[in-house]
């Protein structure tokens, strides 16, 4: 495409010449300056400056996978965010939970929803799951220089495996780190401030063949644990009715539950630990 001709139609030549499937490869070249990664940071932390949310929880069921984050935002010692959202919708087959500084990891999510819309109108058909994860695993490869400066985002991405083989369960979690390290789980997983703390209720609650019900219980439950030792990770707020954000993605595709369907489940749980604490 001639300069002239690109004049004419109205639009550069990096808008007509490419032809790849990936739009964040298409803003690098296009507006770099757009990319999370590009940008030029302060050369001391600014970790300090920016909420960071936790936590995200994911975990199988037989048919699925499911994904909940608490909706507690901090900056430093302070709670800058009771209502923040963290887990998110990718595409109708998929979701990712973030971890990190808020609002970059906000604004990946949200490259990584048009990078998949994108390829899926480029190439008429969806990406394969492990090709999705691929793709987030170098968005974070490319945010590695404002990780460095405190700015890190740690997502946790689940989903449906449209190609998973006869047998094998369909629902699968990926976990990261911050240099772009791509690792599949088995079960459940969990990233953020207080994970430590839900793994270690979900090695309790959670097993091979658990219904949706019972793997809802079993994820809000570790969020709950999480909050009890996690002063970063929000507990089930009734009075400002703040309940976890869960998504469930089966062969229905990616459905976010109501907040009366996680509350009844939270207040469930917090009954029967308050029935247990006066039979104590």
């Amino acid at each position: 495409m001639s300069d002239t001709s690109a004049a004419r139609s109205g639009f550069t030549p990096a808008y007509l010449d490419r032809v790849g499937s990936s739009f964040t490869d298409f803003l690098g070249t296009a507006a770099p300056d757009l990319l999370p990664g590009r940008r030029t940071l302060p050369a001391v932390s600014v970790a300090e400056l920016a909420p960071h949310g936790t936590t995200i929880v994911s975990v199988t069921f037989d048919g699925g996978v499911l994904m909940g984050g608490d909706r507690r935002a901090t900056m430093g010692n302070l709670i800058s965010s009771r209502d923040i959202e963290k887990v998110y919708a990718a595409d109708s087959w998929s979701v990712i939970g973030i971890a990190g500084a808020a609002g970059i990891a906000i604004e990946m999510v949200r490259l990584y929803q048009v990078e998949l819309e994108h390829y899926e109108k480029i190439e008429g058909m969806t990406m394969s799951l492990d090709g999705k994860a691929n793709r987030l695993a170098g968005m974070i490869r490319g945010n590695l220089g404002a990780a460095m400066q405190g700015l890190a985002v740690v997502p946790l991405f689940a989903g449906y495996d449209l190609d998973a083989a006869e047998g094998a369960s369909p629902g699968r979690i990926f976990s990261y780190d911050v240099t772009g390290g791509n690792y599949e789980e088995r079960g459940y997983a969990s990233v953020g401030s207080g994970s430590l703390f839900a793994k270690n209720s979900l090695k309790k609650t959670w097993r091979s063949g658990l219904s949706a019900d019972a793997a809802t219980r079993a994820l809000v439950e570790a969020l709950y644990d999480a909050a009890d030792d996690d002063s970063a990770t929000g507990g089930p707020d009734p009075v400002r009715r703040l309940y976890p954000i869960v998504y469930r993605v089966d062969a229905e595709g990616a459905v976010r539950l109501t907040d009366d369907e996680v509350a009844a489940v939270a207040e469930a749980i917090v009954a029967d630990r308050a029935a247990a604490e006066r039979e104590g």
